[in-house]
């Protein structure tokens, strides 16, 4: 298991060169200049000047290549143009308020998602399986946007139930204000996790090891809990671990319409403001995020099915 570990962490490396390589290519070549985008088409020559020289942009393009594969290793991404904040302070105050919006809903989502999921595989064909995969898919076809309005037009404007937008960095009144947005985040992943899960635990019911089970006179209930569900393990993790690394990100149109000051907003006022080095940092946070968030899926499967480290 350790060989297999070592050899998952050293085929990372290629992996975040190539990633890398790809994100400097699309946003200091496929692009052009960023100093114009970042100055503005008005800027003076010597504030062009100025402002390439502050980036190191007027640097040959390896070198700048190597500066930014460094502040890939030290996480130091520079100064942000528009706010002139360091970007690894500003996203180091924006993951608060975004993990104390997304882990919330990402932990109730994934217990009631697996557990709907389950029930209605249980139940397939009947009734109560028809109903909610029916509202699955409704919950799938609204886009976010109108959770959004309605909520806060509905729930908060009229029915004054939450707060309209706004944060509280105390304890514990912020949750106050991350009441409303995260239960739309829990309604919006519900309907897609739940159809997944359902999918799963039903793939694993066609399996012979089922028909055998029932054949030996095995309970429904316990062939669900004892063998179905651990076998379906794999995918059902697969889909939990890939989404932890977006919660450090946040939800960006979430934070952007109920002005929580997280890593979305951050994310949502750089692209306003046309910030090249915030999104530039932040397109490799997401990007490292995912690499990592495989690797560690790669490392759980052992656990769940060792077989996966004899491969």
């Amino acid at each position: 298991m350790l060989i297999y570990i070592l050899r998952r962490v050293l085929a990372t490396i290629p992996t975040i060169f190539g990633v890398a390589l790809l994100i400097f290519v699309l946003f200091n070549g496929v692009g052009g200049d960023p100093t114009y985008q970042m100055v503005g088409k008005h800027a003076t020559q010597k504030q062009v000047e100025e402002v390439r020289h502050e980036y190191g942009l007027d640097q040959p393009k390896v070198v700048q290549f190597g500066n930014y594969l460094k502040q890939i290793v030290t996480f130091d991404y520079g100064r942000s143009f528009s706010t002139k904040q360091e970007i690894s302070t500003m996203v180091a105050r924006g993951i608060g308020p975004s993990l104390t919006l997304t882990v919330p809903a990402f932990m109730f989502t994934t217990f009631l998602s697996v557990a709907l999921g389950l029930l209605v595989a249980y139940f397939r064909g009947r009734a109560v399986d028809r109903i909610v995969v029916f509202l699955c898919v409704v919950g799938m076809s609204l886009p976010m946007l109108g959770y959004i309005l309605f909520g806060q037009y509905y729930l908060a404007f009229k029915a004054g139930l939450f707060p309209i937008s706004g944060f509280d960095y105390g304890w514990p009144d912020r949750f106050e204000y991350i009441l409303l947005p995260m239960l739309i985040m829990i309604v919006v992943s519900l309907g897609y996790d739940v159809r997944f899960y359902r999918t799963a635990v039903l793939e694993e019911v066609s399996q012979d090891y089922v028909r055998t089970a029932r054949a030996k006179g095995l309970s429904e209930s316990r062939i669900f809990m004892k063998h179905v569900l651990k076998n379906s393990m794999i995918p059902i993790l697969t889909n939990v671990v890939i989404e932890i690394p977006l919660l450090i990100l946040g939800a960006f149109l979430l934070e952007s319409f109920f002005g929580i000051p997280g890593i979305g907003g951050i994310t949502i006022d750089a692209i306003h403001n046309s910030d090249l080095p915030v999104i530039k940092a932040m397109t490799t946070l997401q990007a490292l995020l995912l690499i990592l968030g495989n690797l560690a899926t790669d490392i759980l499967y052992t656990l769940v099915d060792p077989r996966v480290s004899l491969k």
